[in-house]
């Protein structure tokens, strides 16, 4: 087989994060590249510093305060896992490396069915997350030229280094703020597309587990030469079983240990970005580009959102009932030492797999919800504070 896992789950991610200079550094890496990757790291963190400074000085008016807080907050997340990214890009090379082993290449056109199908699945959220981004984007933009016409301001609310009411300093400042926040888009999805890839890599490689013990043959009927033979393979297939299903578990825990805690950021982030947003759209005027623009976002953080915990979702239910499928193989036909082993392999799969945020929070479709709920919680208080 000539699947390429890392390609198959990695592509679009790779290309976008090789592009912005974040990816994996190769041994002949020039100068200049590393001068880029710098450049592209100083421009978001000089971002947020500036959205920072912007919220000391609005700090006290409330309506302010929440429209500048959302992007802050968003670009927080950002930063912080972007380098978290770059900081464990060790245990990255050793994800990649485990993703390339022999034990997870494919070995039949079933094989890469099942990990073409669980590839398309993510790439299918991740897509719809990164267009959806771009398109808040755009809709900031455009938000001074349709709802601030006839005044200059820029894109964002936040402290600029230079005025608007000049050229070309209004041209190079809204230039700036524009492909700033698109960059910042595309190493959303990029650094999110790794952890989130994995993981559904893993529920792939449990489906090809399943695959593989319910293909046991049977030797009932098989001649006396052909069963010694036939049970050997069955043997064979079994450990096969149990030594990938032990380097899918060992695979989700290095990925939780390099991305736990940014994606533990996310989630306590998410509930803020989610009421400071929703606040300010009670206070501006529904036609208003900025309404649309802030809605648009709204959708971009629900579909993060929602991905991260599907994706750990995924992998502890289809874990979840690996011991069951194991249990449906033609066990009854095999000799004692299948049997034997077999019993065991069933007992250390009956734990799931969970993938945790922080290593404390489960990712999981009851973590999405609960969040929502919070979330709201949280809005109905402040916006009845703002109300009084």
């Amino acid at each position: 087989m000539t699947l390429n896992s890392e390609n198959l789950f990695l592509y679009r991610a790779k290309f976008i994060m090789k592009a912005l200079g974040l990816w994996v550094p190769t041994k002949d890496e020039s100068f200049l590249y590393k001068i880029y990757r710098v450049f592209i790291m100083t421009s978001q963190y000089l971002c947020l510093i500036f959205q920072t400074i912007h919220i000391a000085q609005v700090w006290g008016d409330l309506e302010a305060v929440s429209q500048a807080c959302y992007i802050t907050f968003t670009q927080a997340c950002l930063c912080f896992k972007v380098t978290v990214f770059l900081v464990n890009m060790d245990l990255f090379k050793q994800l990649l490396t485990q993703m390339n082993a022999d034990i997870f290449k494919p070995q039949s056109i079933e094989h890469e069915k099942i990990l073409s199908y669980h590839a398309a699945r993510i790439k299918r959220f991740l897509l719809a997350f990164m267009l959806t981004s771009q398109t808040t984007c755009a809709l900031w933009a455009l938000k001074p030229l349709l709802d601030d016409k006839g005044t200059r301001n820029f894109p964002l609310e936040m402290w600029m280094p230079v005025t608007p009411d000049k050229s070309p300093q209004y041209e190079l400042g809204y230039l700036s703020q524009f492909l700033t926040i698109s960059i910042s888009a595309f190493i959303y999805f990029g650094v999110d597309s790794v952890p989130f890839s994995m993981i559904i890599f893993g529920c792939a490689q449990m489906d090809i587990v399943k695959n593989k013990i319910i293909s046991v043959s049977s030797i009932y009927d098989a001649k006396e030469n052909e069963r010694s033979k036939l049970s050997r393979n069955n043997y064979k297939k079994l450990i096969e079983c149990v030594l990938q299903h032990q380097a899918v578990v060992s695979l989700a825990q290095l990925t939780e240990n390099a991305y736990h805690t940014y994606l533990f950021f996310q989630l306590a982030g998410t509930i803020g970005i989610f009421c400071m947003s929703a606040l300010r759209m009670t206070v501006i005027d529904w036609q208003s580009t900025q309404f649309f623009s802030i809605a648009s976002y709204l959708i971009v953080m629900t579909c993060q959102l929602f991905i991260c915990c599907w994706s750990g979702h995924e992998l502890t239910a289809i874990s979840e009932d690996l011991h069951t499928v194991m249990y449906m193989c033609i066990w009854y036909e095999q000799d004692l030492k299948f049997k034997r082993d077999l019993c065991f392999a069933m007992m250390r799969m009956s734990r799931p797999i969970v993938f945790r945020a922080g290593h404390y929070v489960k990712l999981s479709r009851e973590t999405f919800i609960a969040i929502l709920r919070m979330s709201y919680s949280y809005f109905a208080v402040l916006n009845q504070t703002s109300k009084n």
